[in-house]
């Protein structure tokens, strides 16, 4: 799906301010150090919240959750999810109504964890939208998996190891992956079995001993 001021403005209507926020959160997603979280990735992650716009309560909300869920990214923080949301609340303010900012923010603050509540049938859009890479292909799922080390280039191997290790545990541990029984099904099988060859692959180069993780991506 684009990414064009045409897409943004179809949820955030087009004013001045509307295309000055357009354009900061293009800027952002354009930064040089994104390998992954980048313009290709919210692109995608658009792409299939259209396919599934049919099961959100609020497909808009959804959307405009998806521009702003990895806004902000920094490897060398761990609240980028937090500060993602809080400048959804700064950057909507004035173009959509209150209500949709809130679950916008509240949208962007389930993508840390990806814990869907039943029911929650945004969270649920979402966030399988967000984690499908994880059901692509073995080769895509391996470039997706090496994005994420350039994003941590400055990260020494050990250490970048614990902290993956840690991520893809937290999420196998997850009762379900993906929520929606239109994908469900398919993805869910996909996803861990990439997973689960990713954490022995990683879990083998940690065998010589233990290192301190830090955040390593998602």
């Amino acid at each position: 799906m684009s990414v064009g001021f045409e897409a943004w403005a179809a949820l955030a209507g087009d004013s001045p301010t509307s295309r000055t926020e357009w354009a900061a959160v293009v800027a952002a997603w354009s930064e040089p150090h994104r390998r992954y979280h980048d313009l290709a990735h919210l692109a995608a992650v658009l792409g299939i919240i259209e396919q599934l716009a049919g099961d959100a309560a609020d497909p808009d909300a959804v959307k405009l959750a998806a521009w702003y869920h990895d806004v902000v990214y920094d490897p060398t923080r761990s609240d980028n999810e937090a500060v993602s949301a809080d400048r959804a609340r700064a950057g909507l303010r004035g173009l959509v109504p209150d209500e949709r900012i809130a679950e916008v923010e509240r949208l962007v603050l389930l993508t840390a964890g990806h814990a869907v509540e039943d029911g929650d049938t945004n969270g649920a859009v979402l966030c399988d939208a967000d984690l499908a890479v994880l059901a692509s292909p073995p080769e895509a799922y391996a470039a997706y998996a090496s994005a994420v080390r350039e994003e941590y280039g400055h990260v020494p191997d050990d250490a970048f190891t614990a902290g993956r290790i840690a991520v893809l545990e937290q999420l196998l541990a997850l009762p379900r992956l993906y929520r929606l029984p239109a994908v469900a099904d398919t993805w869910e099988p996909r996803a861990r079995a990439n997973m689960a060859a990713e954490l022995s692959l990683l879990r083998s180069r940690a065998a010589s001993g233990p290192a301190t993780p830090p955040p390593a991506g998602g």
